[in-house]
């Protein structure tokens, strides 16, 4: 696809503005559901890489525009790469992006966390495990959400459509489902 590189910019800079606009939704202080919505629809559309970077930016912009802590960013971007990279690894299984997120972002970002906020930000009382239950229910919740979400599309046909747009690789039926539409 010849625009396709533009239409991954247009989509990622949207999906950062629709993340940083829903992130207050539902959220309290280490939980932020809508985070991990956005960081699972951006790996099936978009990649590891690229969700990667959506997260990055969506905290970035948390951080300065809603005085967010870095778990904006520990919080998110572990879960986003690894979303993608099981979605890749599965050959298209939605199943593994939400396990992907729950992975990164549940185990591994919540552990990175503890550091950056028991040394980095001075909180007191924390152990490596803290973050780890509201992290977990968190992607639980996003990734519920997220899973409905790209099954409506995958269902329709939408979620090929998009990726076939996108230049991204598709799964499944994604071939024999655009020589019928072309």
């Amino acid at each position: 696809m010849k625009n396709s590189n533009l239409l991954k910019m247009i989509t990622l800079s949207m999906l950062v503005a629709t993340g940083v606009v829903i992130s207050p939704i539902l959220r309290v202080e280490g939980l932020c559901p809508m985070a991990h919505f956005i960081n699972i629809v951006a790996s099936v559309l978009l990649g590891p890489y690229y969700s990667l970077l959506n997260a990055f930016l969506i905290a970035v912009l948390r951080m300065s525009l809603m005085g967010i802590p870095p778990l904006a960013i520990t919080g998110a971007v572990f879960g986003a790469f690894f979303s993608g990279v099981f979605y890749r690894l599965s050959k298209g299984s939605i199943w593994a992006a939400v396990l992907g997120e729950i992975t990164g972002t549940g185990i591994i970002g919540s552990i990175v966390s503890y550091p950056v906020m028991a040394l980095l930000m001075g909180r007191n009382g924390l152990t490596w495990m803290f973050y780890t239950p509201s992290f977990i229910l968190a992607t639980f919740m996003g990734g519920s959400i997220a899973y409905i979400f790209l099954n409506a599309l995958k269902a329709n046909g939408m979620l090929y459509k998009i990726q076939y747009q996108l230049g991204v690789q598709k799964y499944e039926k994604s071939k024999s489902l655009f020589k019928h539409n072309k």
